[in-house]
């Protein structure tokens, strides 16, 4: 049974979808981090200091920010 499964994971597409995870993980936050000090300042800006941090919508219990 080990072996079959060490056989699997030396295949080339599970490598690849973890390294695709690890990948994504990153960029994610990248863009996150981006977004939020960045894009979001000078969205602010224009539009007459707009903070959105406290913006949000909710949804029965359900709070979305946005």
């Amino acid at each position: 049974m080990f072996s079959e499964f060490r056989n699997f994971i030396s295949l080339g597409n599970v490598m690849d979808m973890g390294a695709g995870n690890i990948i994504g993980g990153a960029f994610t936050a990248i863009v996150k981090t981006m977004v939020s000090d960045i894009l979001n300042p000078i969205l602010g800006i224009f539009l007459g200091g707009v903070n959105f941090s406290s913006l949000a919508v909710s949804v029965g219990d359900a709070v979305f920010s946005y």
